[in-house]
């Protein structure tokens, strides 16, 4: 049992826990060897008992702890300790973009928009690493309190869903893509889908599939068609609509390639909201062409491939060695797992395999009609390049070695092993085949060892590595001045961006070739626009050439509608056409407390209720001020304070009156006032 106090490795104490999910518990935690707060999630012990699921969850966990990216929780730490297994996250203070949608119904368009980029972002650094993150949902996604958004559990949904299919995915079966529920591959283009899901349900307050049980939800995901969202929202504009749409194609082929892609569009979305530059390609769908009898030819030719022995490979043995020349005609069937056994599970499957035979036949043609014509397309492929480039020179000078032996010095090996020179004795073996036939550097020119001049190749556009080695084919000793550097708008950093002498240019081997690289575009000075106007702000970023980002927070400094901050920040200097973050007010949601001076408690009260604050602890004063009048208040008028707040003050009671004189006995013990002598008035004491 995980109590606060508890140190695990003897490292990092227990503070408190703050959330727990359907395979760990999250804690919040003290590092004491680095002196810092962090989140720590704990196994849960179903998942800690399976040593198959640990060795994967720690595998996949420690390959996200290379990342690093504003926009995902990163991950510090992996270990156990006495049977708990464990991982060591950064701690975000925020909220889940679950709760955000459910306390705000909805989010509005930009807004919306601003956090999809933010997700995609940390996406496509995963992705760029080959970590896909296989449960994309709001649950996953942390707003912290600054406004960032921060995509959690990378590599932790891969290694859960890599065991078996248990309720624990139950939760998130309203964000599955079709792929993940049929229970097959699944790749980049899965977490697209699950994102389009997630943009979906911010802006309509919905999810696009709900139902009875998980079965119902995931046979919605592979069988029907969302609700568009302008028909739930008709505030979101046509380009964010589609955005939407094509995120969720049923095909992983008709969905983004990659997460750059919809991140393209969704920038684009937020400057021309109402543009047509959205294109769901409808490519991969089967038409409806008429019925055309195959050839006899056909037929022969299809039947001759299906004969054909078809080689399988089994996952689970890849790495075992196997004799030489064994394949399977039929794969192995393998051992039923927990899914399987499930009754859901087996009915889901049952759908699946109704849905997916309807185009077997077809899609078996399809696939042997391609195979075949890929071979054929190599062939011709191959046919051309033997012909131009290794036999191109054989008919105008026999002397003349092809291209291929120029650049290796070796026999051609697609001219039989033989030498084209007339004094090349003829080798031994009939055929020469190589293990492996190098990739050359196809010069524009053939080079000739015993000239004195050269053709200048074109170099730009290249690395300068690959730029030297191009030069030296035709003058290997030449002297190659590479030192030059400039800022270029047509080729991208450290590329050649242009070379003396220009391309086809005879030049002498004894020559100076100086190449200049390119340092990339040149960086302009981002203006500051803290505290303009966004739409102010939006011109002026854009007139430089930058991308405007604009992201919307609570500030309560900030007028509504102005810019609070940007990324990168002023004046630094950045490149044109890069991306500039933009952050701007939604005001705030405090409220100013009045002055309640001189009001009765009466006022005062109803004055502070209409604000959403009331009156505190009342001090009574004495004062020349009428009874039940406030004297002063704790917060100072002008403050902002949140709502509920109370405020303390001080009321009067009126005008302070001293008490009335005692009687004091006389020196024979009698009553001064029986006496006389004493004064009329109430004020004053006896005298």
């Amino acid at each position: 049992m995980i109590q606060p106090g508890m140190f695990i490795s003897d490292r990092y104490e227990i503070i408190d826990k703050v959330g727990s999910g359907g395979m760990a518990d999250v804690y919040k935690a003290k590092c004491h060897r680095l002196n810092r707060y962090v989140a720590i999630k704990i196994l849960k012990a179903e998942f800690s008992s399976d040593t198959g699921f640990v060795q994967k969850f720690r595998a996949e966990a420690q390959s996200v702890a290379g990342l690093s990216h504003p926009n995902i929780v990163s991950v510090y730490d992996v270990g156990d300790d006495d049977g708990l297994h464990y991982i060591v996250m950064e701690l975000v203070e925020g909220i889940t973009l679950k709760r955000f949608i459910e306390r705000k119904k909805g989010l509005d368009v930009k807004e919306a928009v601003g956090i999809a980029i933010q997700i995609a972002q940390g996406m496509e650094a995963a992705h760029s690493h080959h970590i896909i993150h296989r449960d994309i949902k709001p649950q996953n996604i942390i707003i912290s309190r600054e406004g960032k958004v921060k995509v959690a559990d990378f590599g932790i949904a891969k290694a859960a869903t890599s065991n078996t299919i248990s309720q624990n995915a139950i939760g998130s079966v309203h964000y599955l893509s079709p792929e993940q529920a049929r229970g097959g591959y699944s790749d980049e283009r899965s977490d697209i889908y699950s994102l389009g899901v997630t943009l979906y349900e911010m802006l309509t307050g919905q999810v696009p599939f709900a139902g009875d049980n998980s079965v119902s939800v995931a046979l919605l995901h592979i069988q029907s068609e969302a609700t568009p969202v302008q028909v739930l929202n008709p505030e979101v504009p046509t380009s964010v609509d589609r955005i939407v749409q094509k995120c969720m194609q049923k095909k992983p082929e008709r969905r983004y390639q990659s997460a750059a892609e919809l991140i393209r569009d969704l920038k684009r979305s937020i400057l021309n909201p109402d543009g047509d530059y959205v294109n769901i390609s409808s490519s991969a769908a089967v038409t409806n062409s008429p019925t055309r009898p195959m050839t006899e030819d056909e037929m022969e030719t299809i039947k001759s491939a299906a004969k054909s022995p078809v080689v399988y490979f089994d996952n689970n043995t890849i790495n075992q060695p196997r004799p030489q020349g064994e394949y399977y005609e039929n794969p192995p069937k393998k051992k039923a797992d927990k899914a399987s056994r499930n009754p859901n599970a087996k009915h889901v499957q049952k759908e699946v395999e109704e849905i997916d035979s309807m185009n077997s036949t077809l899609e078996k043609i399809l696939a042997i009609v391609s195979i075949l014509f890929a071979i054929a397309l190599i062939v011709f492929i191959f046919y051309f390049l033997k012909k131009y480039f290794f036999n191109g020179e054989e008919a105008g000078n026999n002397n003349q070695p092809t291209s291929m032996e120029s650049l290796s010095g070796t026999p051609d090996p697609y001219n039989n092993g033989q030498s084209n020179k007339p004094d090349s004795p003829t080798p031994t073996n009939d055929k020469i085949i190589p293990t492996s036939t190098p990739t050359p550097i196809l010069p524009t020119a053939t080079p000739d060892p015993e000239s004195e001049t050269f053709p200048m190749p074109q170099v730009m556009g290249l690395m300068v590595e690959d730029a030297i080695k191009r030069i030296r084919l035709y003058a290997p000793d030449i002297e190659i001045d590479w030192s030059h550097e400039e800022f270029s708008n047509e080729y991208k950093k450290d590329l050649v961006s242009a070379q003396y002498p220009d391309p086809n240019v005879t030049f002498p081997k004894n020559g100076k070739v100086i190449l200049t690289i390119s340092a990339g575009k040149e960086p302009i000075e981002l203006p500051d626009v803290v505290n303009k106007d966004f739409e102010t702000a939006r011109q002026l970023l854009t007139a430089k050439g930058f991308n405007v980002i604009a992201l919307y927070e609570m500030n309560d400094d900030i007028d509504e509608g102005k810019v609070i901050r940007t990324e990168p920040e002023a004046p630094s200097m950045i490149e044109k056409d890069s991306d500039v973050t933009v952050y701007v007010s939604q005001g705030t949601d405090k409220v100013v407390v009045p002055s309640l001076k001189g009001k009765t408690v009466a006022e005062a009260s109803a004055e502070l209720a209409e604000l959403g604050l009331f009156l505190g602890t009342p001090t009574e004063e004495y004062s020349k001020k009428k009874e039940g009048t406030i004297l002063s208040q704790t917060i100072a008028a002008g403050t902002k304070v949140e709502a509920g707040t109370a405020i303390d003050y001080s009321v009067s009671i009126g005008k302070y009156v001293e008490p009335s004189p005692t009687d004091v006995p006389d020196d024979n013990g009698g009553d001064s006032g029986d006496n006389g002598g004493g004064s009329d008035d109430d004020n004053s004491p006896a005298g």
